[in-house]
């Protein structure tokens, strides 16, 4: 007897846990995230979230 292929339900755009959205920045910002995603082997979007992540984790609202 042949084993079944099980194909679960893809998830909706946004149920993975993650939002896609629009913002500004300088052209020099994506220059040293480009510089910075090329020395450490990492996309755009990966440094971008980390860094995200630590700025929110480190800053402290007066």
């Amino acid at each position: 007897m042949k084993e079944k292929l099980i194909i679960g339900k893809k998830s909706f755009k946004g149920e993975d846990g993650y939002k896609t959205f629009s913002i500004r920045i300088k052209e020099e910002t994506v220059r040293n995230l480009d510089d910075l995603a090329k020395a450490t082997n990492r996309s755009r979007n990966e440094l971008i979230n980390i860094l995200i992540d630590y700025a929110i984790d480190n800053c402290e609202v007066e």
